[in-house]
């Protein structure tokens, strides 16, 4: 690792450093650091009331059958209310019978709803989505691009080349290969800050749907009509294209054996009550099934899954499969690039430095004036340090009317003024002692020793020198540091307690890359970063059993974030980066892969939890109906009636009118997730037990106690 690269978020901002340092940041690194899960914008993981009466008309389109077989739990349920509704037809005086086969259809409609409510919450914004998505008039280009031709949209193949001009929609997803222009994607990411998108750069990308507001831009076609990045938007939070995660398979798996092996175990009563005097009937017994089965859980299930991919589209993350979503809950390793995700991005003055013979506010003032005409953040900063620190006044207008102001270039790596006779300039160590030397100055020798001491600091060493009466000489030096953003150190230490290890990527030396790493907090870092050292990287970890994130914008990008387990690619990135990740994030904020990790292990823990509360109220329930059942012929089993339920029906009623509601009290956790802490695992299991465990325990007990007294004042029970 030997090769020094430019940092895959520099933006272009010219430096009087080595130009081969970082510098730049993306829109929307400002944000700030140690926002968690749940606190993302207005609405994120609420629950509606209202949503559930909307939801329902599509809550009992989803009693078909072949949309129920998808939930094998909840299609035994199904069943279950055919056949006591059936039943209940042939004896209409059944008013018990009558009574199940309304709860039971009760609980599927409610299972229903659990999950139409999770999909209803994004019909909102693929509305608005699809206000998005024009069908617009695209300027193809020919072949030698000597004329246009109007096209619609719809027909614009992959390679086809738009031109589009201030005013104009852009007729599909692709990379801009000519020009420059300022772009409005409010529709698209929400923000009413327009950003810039040009060719040749990791800011190519550009999306349909999307504004030009300035300037004339040629667009290169990457996707089909369909396919284009607003379509896949909506499909995803509509849930069209959702398709269910490994863990949610194998969850259905386990709960679809549980469920035979309770339908075989169901279905041997008959014989033993009849050999025991007694008679079950087959509602008793499809009431028997329903509250023994995992019902819960299983009307839940998917639920969970649509509002976990759900609370990552809320925050602007565009999750290519719900699988990501669950890898991002079990990853071990982040990669974070530097600048931009733990660093501001712009690297701010912190100190003057002067020589032998100089003082600091000499030193200050020719720092000050070389930089005010340096629009960078480095030169801006400059000109702020001078002034609160060394209190020098603004310079008027007429005291700069005849000076010179000498640009940076990338030849000359400095920048500077002559005003009244003098020379000033500041820029990197080299180019200015150079400077120095070629005028007959001298250099003394503690320049040296500074700018070292600096580097090894982790800081950027910029000299400023003055040519005037008394000869050429270097005044001191500028201290440069990157400044780690508020809270990062704090998120790096939660990440740690989630054992999760964290790796720094940057293309500045080991010098600069181990200062910034020990005062952000990272567990490791990885200096001169080329692609081929991130993809070695990402191997190596991934061989020692570890799943892996990354963050990413440009081309160079795209073979690590395909390789990672978990690769977010930016928006304002390239076409490539995008279709190598398996997540975009429309804002374009690295830091936000800290939270897409809190949302994947919030995801996994409400499964977890849910499936916890939901076999233990299962086992509660056959304290309330065993006894119930037996209890006449096996007086020993009244000891069992823990619960003292009133009867055999009312005990029977009461379990299955519990299981009913106990579905739509969990709709609003299910949907807002279970808020996650950063704790170990085994801390965080046994929070879980105790309360999804226990609570699961004893809330059927307190619940089915208080609808059996209800039934009790019902006459006839």
């Amino acid at each position: 690792m030997t090769t020094h690269i430019h940092s895959d978020s520099d933006n272009g901002t010219h430096s009087d450093s080595d130009p081969g340092s970082e510098s730049g940041t993306g829109p929307g690194t400002g944000a700030p650091a140690g926002r968690g899960v749940g606190e993302g914008r207005v609405g994120v993981g609420l629950f509606d009331p209202k949503q559930l009466v909307r939801s329902l008309p599509d809550a009992f389109r989803k009693l078909h059958p072949r949309v129920m077989v998808k939930s094998p739990v909840m299609f035994v349920v199904l069943v279950g209310s055919v056949l006591t509704t059936l039943f209940s037809v042939k004896d209409p005086g059944d008013w018990f019978g009558w009574t199940i086969s309304a709860w039971l259809w009760l609980t599927v409609v409610f299972a229903n709803l659990a999950e139409a409510v999770a999909e209803g919450r994004g019909k909102a914004q693929a509305d608005t989505l699809r206000k998005a998505k024009t069908d617009t008039v695209a300027r193809r280009l020919s072949r030698d691009g000597a004329s246009e031709e109007p096209v619609a949209g719809t027909e614009l193949r992959i390679g086809d080349r738009v031109v589009c001009e201030a005013g104009d929609i852009i007729p599909g997803d692709g990379d801009v290969v000519e020009g420059v222009a300022s772009v409005d994607e409010s529709a698209i990411t929400g923000e009413s800050a327009p950003v810039i998108r040009e060719s040749g750069g990791d800011r190519s990308a550009v999306t349909g749907g999307t504004k030009v507001l300035s300037d004339r831009i040629v667009v290169k076609i990457t996707t089909k009509p369909g396919e284009t990045f607003i379509d896949r938007m909506i499909n995803l939070v509509e849930g069209a294209a959702r398709q269910k995660t490994p863990n949610e398979i194998a969850l259905n798996i386990l709960l679809a054996s549980l469920t035979i092996v309770f339908l075989l175990a169901v279905a041997t009563l008959p014989p033993f009550a009849d050999y025991a005097g007694t008679h079950l009937t087959m509602v008793v017994l499809v009431a028997l099934l329903v509250c023994l089965i995992p019902t819960t859980i299983g009307a839940l299930l998917s639920a969970i899954g649509i509002a976990g991919m759900d609370r990552l589209v809320q925050r602007n993350v565009l999750a290519m499969s719900g699988r990501a979503v669950e890898a991002a809950g079990d990853v071990s390793t982040l990669l974070l690039d530097k600048t931009g995700t733990i660093t501001l991005g712009n690297r701010q003055a912190a100190g003057f430095v002067p020589v032998a013979g100089t003082t600091e506010a000499e030193l200050a003032d020719a720092a000050q004036l070389s930089s005010l005409a340096d629009e960078t953040p480095e030169g801006r900063s400059v000109v702020i340090l001078a002034k609160e620190r060394y209190g020098l006044r603004e310079r008027l207008e007429g005291e700069l009317a005849d000076a010179e102001w000498i640009t940076f270039t990338a030849q000359t790596r400095m920048s500077g003024v002559d005003i009244d006779g003098r020379r000033v300039r500041k820029g990197a160590a080299g180019s200015v002692v150079a400077w120095v030397k070629e005028r007959g100055g001298t250099v003394t020798e503690d320049v040296a020793g500074q700018t070292d001491r600096i580097s090894e600091a982790g800081g950027t060493p910029l000299l400023v020198a003055v040519d005037d009466t008394a000869g050429a000489r270097v005044l001191g030096v500028i201290h440069l540091k990157d400044v780690v953003k508020d809270g990062m150190r704090e998120r790096f230490d939660e990440l740690r307690r989630m054992g999760i290890r964290t790796v720094m990527i940057t293309g500045d030396n080991p010098l600069t890359a181990r200062a910034i790493a020990e005062e952000a907090g990272v567990d490791d870092f990885l200096a001169e970063a080329t692609p081929e050292d991130k993809m070695a990287l990402i191997r190596r970890e991934q061989a020692g059993g570890k799943l892996v994130a990354m963050t990413g914008d440009g081309t160079n990008d795209a073979p690590a974030l395909a390789q990672a387990d978990v690769g977010v690619a930016m928006n304002t990135g390239t076409s490539a980066a995008k279709e190598a990740g398996n997540m975009v994030d429309l804002d374009s904020n690295p830091t936000k892969l800290i939270e897409i990790v809190e949302i994947g292990k919030q995801l996994l823990i409400t499964r977890g939890a849910l499936t916890t509360f939901s076999i233990a109220n299962d086992v509660a329930k056959y304290f309330a109906i065993i006894p119930a059942l037996f209890a006449a012929v096996y007086p020993g089993l009244d000891k069992l009636n823990i619960m003292r339920l009133s009867s055999p029906d009312s005990a029977i009623l009461a379990a299955v009118i519990f299981n009913a509601l106990v579905i739509i009290a969990l709709v609003p956790l299910a949907l807002r997730g279970v808020r996650y802490r950063p704790v170990s695992a085994d801390r965080l299991l046994r929070r879980n037990l105790g309360i999804y465990g226990l609570g699961g325990l004893i809330a059927p007990f307190i619940g089915i106690k208080i609808i059996d007294l209800l039934l009790s004042l019902v006459p006839g029970l």
